[in-house]
C-alpha cells in the first residue's frame, strides 16, 4: 500500500502508536479487529486526559499560549489526534509561527500528559513525536523538542525530537497501515508486560504458543 498522501477515511489514531510500540499484537486488536477492554490503568489513563482536554481552552500568559485538546491530522503519514497540550513559546528564532491574534512569532512545544512514572519503553516518546510530525506539517515549521508529564513524578520531561526519531514513527505508522489494510494481528510471544495489558484475556498469549486446535481440546477437557 503506498501512496503520498491518505484520504481523511484512511487516517489512523494517533494515540495508536502507544500501543504499536508496546506490542503490536494489542495495537492490532484494538484497532484491526475493534476489540476493548479497560482495566485500572486504562481507566486512570483516560481520568487523566479527560482532566487535561478542554477544546475550548486557550490560556495566554507572558510569552506562552496555551491550547489544550488541539486537534492535528498529517495527510502525508495518515494519522490524526488530540494533543493534550500545545505551547507556544514566543521566540525571536528563525522558524517561529504565527497566531491569529497574537503579535509576533512563536515556536510549537507539543507536551503529553501520562499516568505513572517514565516508562523503560518509548511507546510514550514515539506520541510525542508524531504530534510533533503534525504540528510540522500543519504550520510549515521544525518541531524538536517537546515534554512529558508523569502524575507520579509530578514535572515534565523534556524530550528531544530528533530527525531519527521522526523516521521511526513514519516506519511504525506505514507499517500500521500495512497491517489495517491487510486485517493482519500479529503473533507475540508472551512477556512480563502482558501482565498489565487490558486485552490479556482476550488475546489468550499461552494460545499463540501452542497449536489452536490442541488448546480447544485440552481447554474442553478441563471443563469435563
Amino acid at each position: 500500500m503506498n501512496q503520498t498522501e491518505y484520504e481523511e477515511s484512511e487516517y489512523l489514531m494517533l494515540s495508536g502508536i502507544q500501543h504499536f510500540f508496546y506490542c503490536k499484537r494489542q495495537w492490532a486488536l484494538i484497532h484491526v479487529e475493534q476489540v476493548w477492554q479497560d482495566n485500572e490503568y486504562t481507566v486512570l489513563g483516560n481520568e487523566i486526559h479527560e482532566r487535561v482536554h478542554d477544546p475550548e481552552l486557550k490560556e495566554t500568559r507572558k510569552n506562552v499560549v496555551t491550547i489544550r485538546g488541539m486537534r492535528v491530522s498529517s495527510r502525508t503519514i495518515g494519522i490524526s489526534g488530540e494533543c493534550d497540550v500545545v505551547e507556544f513559546i514566543r521566540t525571536n528564532e528563525d522558524g517561529g509561527v504565527s497566531i491569529q491574534g497574537h503579535p509576533g512569532l512563536y515556536r510549537i512545544y507539543p507536551v503529553e500528559y501520562k499516568r505513572g512514572k517514565p516508562k523503560s519503553g518509548v511507546e510514550d516518546v514515539m506520541q510525542l513525536v508524531l504530534e510533533a510530525i503534525c504540528l510540522e506539517e500543519i504550520f510549515g515549521t521544525t518541531v524538536s523538542e517537546g515534554a512529558l508529564f508523569y502524575d507520579k513524578i509530578k514535572r515534565r520531561q523534556r524530550v528531544e525530537i530528533t530527525v531519527d526519531m521522526k523516521d521511526q514513527a513514519r516506519q511504525a505508522v506505514k507499517e500500521m497501515h500495512h497491517l489495517m489494510y491487510s486485517h493482519h494481528v500479529p503473533i507475540q510471544k508472551h512477556s512480563k508486560k502482558c501482565d498489565n495489558c487490558s486485552l490479556i484475556e482476550l488475546c489468550i498469549p499461552e494460545m499463540q504458543k501452542q497449536d489452536p486446535e490442541k488448546y480447544i481440546a485440552n481447554y474442553i477437557g478441563e471443563l469435563l
